[in-house]
């Protein structure tokens, strides 16, 4: 390989950049009523949105497809090639087929386009060949011809698939819009990501309860809620009246401001060192607003109530690290 200087390297990068997204505003003059026609066809879909393809087109339908299903269109990737080997019986006459093909004449795709005809299942094609056999099949066509590929040999997808690759995501965020598909419904689909765990996740999910969740009578002494609070590995302790209603907090934080003031702290009644009315969230509260209570009041620790204000838990910064809310 011959020695090719920064510069050069950076100017190939950019050249690139340009050819593509200049391909993608020329891109809007073809946002049209095909376009519109085929979005129509797909909201409209009483099955699964079914996207098959080929090559580096069919790569760009399975992400297609997984961004449909992760914006509350049901939808499934169908490869091409195995659909005439079996496969095509996952096609029904209520679905939609969405055909990626930048020529629409890949061998391929013109085997399998009469038979989902035949099933009775509707087609949208996505090609840069609106004359196409496949286009020829479809219910709908959205031309996604370029003027040129960023490779210099013209012969790589590069700006085609970044072509094809934005009109399915204006697809799919169409679709999105017209279902009123919201944040709460991502989350739904995506529990286990950052947003789902801000958006699902509750504090009773994550505080500390049981032997880890440290009640301390207000008439119990320092030392013994420090024997507690220490048990339970926890850095403060929820104190209550003869009610079991919660009437205070005892933190770290206390302990090394009441050594300041009296020596024999060790010895006094909880009710007289404790926080009193300490800042407290519901069981029911989302992990995230909890949170936002924490950091307004500068706090790592807060008591857990339920609706009846009794102490059912302890929730510690930590974990909120822990569930990856912070």
């Amino acid at each position: 390989m011959k020695r090719i200087n920064n510069d050069k390297v950076r100017e190939w990068a950019l050249e690139v950049l340009n050819i593509e997204s200049k391909a993608l505003r020329d891109l809007r003059n073809q946002i049209d009523k095909e376009f519109i026609k085929a979005v129509r066809i797909l909201s409209s879909c009483e099955g699964r949105i079914v996207v098959t393809g080929m090559g580096k087109a069919g790569i760009i339908g399975q992400k297609f497809s997984a961004t449909l299903s992760s914006t509350g269109s049901s939808s499934f990737w169908l490869h091409a090639a195995e659909a005439v080997h079996g496969d095509l019986g996952r096609i029904k006459e209520d679905d939609v087929v969405c055909v990626l093909s930048y020529s629409g004449e890949t061998e391929e795709i013109r085997n399998l386009v009469p038979f989902v005809k035949k099933i009775g299942a509707k087609i949208v094609a996505i090609t840069g060949n609106i004359r196409s056999s496949l286009a020829k099949y479809a219910n709908s066509t959205i031309d996604v011809k370029v003027k040129k590929e960023a490779c210099p040999l013209g012969l790589a997808p590069t700006t085609s698939t970044t072509a094809m690759l934005a009109v399915c995501d204006a697809i799919a965020v169409c679709l999105q819009n017209m279902k009123g598909f919201r944040e709460k419904d991502f989350a739904f689909f995506h529990p286990r990501g950052s947003l789902g765990r801000k958006l699902l996740l509750r504090v009773k999910d994550i505080m500390r309860k049981g032997r880890f969740n440290p009640i301390i009578s207000e008439n119990s002494i320092v030392k013994d809620a420090l024997v507690k609070i220490t048990s339970s590995h926890a850095g403060a302790a929820s104190v209550v009246n003869k009610e079991k209603k919660l009437v205070g907090i005892f933190t770290d934080g206390d302990l090394r401001r009441g050594l300041e003031r009296d020596a024999g702290i060790l010895g006094r009644k909880m009710r007289n060192v404790m926080t009193k009315n300490p800042t407290v969230v519901r069981d029911d509260d989302l992990a995230s607003e909890a949170l936002k209570v924490m950091e307004s009041k500068k706090i790592d620790e807060v008591p857990v109530v339920d609706k009846n204000f009794r102490i059912v838990g302890m929730l510690d910064v930590q974990d909120l690290i822990a569930a990856g809310i912070i």
